[in-house]
């Protein structure tokens, strides 16, 4: 009974922060681009730059 007085506070806190962190992520904009995430995840940085003479 000791066990579980503790790990049931324990389990809502960390739900209770999980739920904190999706809400600042969504809020902060963490998923406002995502083709852009993608696209340069396949560009190639060199051909990105102009050549040098």
């Amino acid at each position: 009974m000791t066990g579980l007085a503790i790990l049931i506070p324990a389990a809502l806190f960390l739900g209770v922060l999980g739920l904190a962190a999706c809400i600042w992520s969504l809020r902060s904009g963490q998923y406002d681009d995502l083709e852009g995430a993608a696209v340069r995840l396949l560009s190639d940085p060199d051909e990105d730059e102009t050549p040098r003479n």
